[in-house]
């Protein structure tokens, strides 16, 4: 069987691909430093008046620092070239970081969860007005360095991942700030560890699509925004094609897709007929956000009917 190999590496949008991952990297550095400070002076006055909420959401917040810090490792390691031992580069670490940051939010989310039912069994006695004051400069980072990622938020699951961890906080940051200001006013400690129970639920909703998307694309499954069967039945539209089989799909990075197939051509087209069929099929593929083909033709005689031939 004679084998046509064709690898197509066309970035037909490379220029807003660097300047997605210029703002990417500045995004996520200027969030670990905004949240590595926030750490600090709640962690500083949770300590100083004695409130355990504010101690435990810093310890919250500085999972999140690390979060970012594992994401924005993980953008460094994809611009890396490839090389003979990583063929395909480190694009893939994108995806085991945002499977990383899935389950540190699970994690997270049972601490807050364990953490709330302790203290609606045993309710303490906290400052309200303090709890307030902090709380609402957390408001404030969190949702600024949310702010940073909602533009490319839909374009990489990482950068999903991030906005979420950053509205999950911002989300926390307001309850604590509604809860400091009612604790405030009645002296109703419990009302602390409610407000947490139901964040939690809103974060696991959130956090949930986060875990299932990265768990498709590290096991090599089809990205949820590309349909095999609308890709097979545009590509066998083409002149000359008579059938496409083999046909897998699987993400290189949480931003890059690839593909081969074998494909079925008309036994009495030439080489030069063959090479279109060929770079229309690159075409298509790009259309559908695949940016990496290789594609093996064959005709009609050689086509191997049983799977386990191919």
């Amino acid at each position: 069987m004679s084998h046509h190999h064709d690898h197509n590496h066309t970035h037909p949008h490379s220029h807003s691909h660097i300047q997605v991952l210029t703002n990417v990297n500045t995004a996520f550095i200027i969030g670990i430093v905004l949240n590595l400070l926030f750490v600090l002076v709640e962690a500083g006055v949770g300590l100083y008046i004695h409130s355990l909420s504010l101690l435990g959401d810093a310890g919250h917040n500085l999972t999140d620092v690390g979060a970012l810090a594992i994401s924005l490792l993980a953008f460094k390691l994809v611009q890396k070239k490839p090389n003979k031992q990583f063929t395909y580069g480190y694009r893939k670490t994108s995806i085991l970081a945002a499977l990383l940051n899935a389950v540190l939010l699970l994690v997270t989310i049972g601490a807050i969860a364990y953490e709330a039912v302790r203290r609606l069994l045993h309710p303490e006695q906290v400052e309200g007005t303090d709890i307030a004051i902090v709380a609402g400069i957390g408001i404030l980072v969190n949702a600024g360095t949310a702010f940073l990622f909602m533009r490319n938020k839909e374009k990489d699951i990482n950068i999903k991942g991030a906005y979420l961890h950053m509205m999950a906080d911002a989300a926390v940051s307001l309850a604590i700030v509604v809860a400091g200001i009612i604790i405030h006013y009645t002296h109703w400690y419990w009302l602390d560890p409610a407000f947490s129970i139901i964040i939690v639920v809103v974060i696991l909703i959130s956090t949930w699509s986060l875990l299932k998307d990265s768990v498709r694309l590290a096991l090599d499954g089809v990205p949820a925004d590309i349909n095999v069967d609308d890709i097979q039945a545009a590509a066998e539209q083409i002149n000359g094609i008579v059938r496409i089989h083999h046909l897998h799909v699987w993400a290189m990075s949480t931003t890059q897709n690839a593909l081969t197939t074998h494909v079925v051509v008309q036994s009495n087209l030439t080489m030069q007929e063959v090479q279109r069929i060929k770079e229309e099929l690159k075409h298509t593929f790009l259309h559908h956000n695949i940016q990496h083909s290789t594609i093996e033709t064959e005709t009609e005689e050689m086509y191997c009917k049983e799977i386990e031939q191919c």
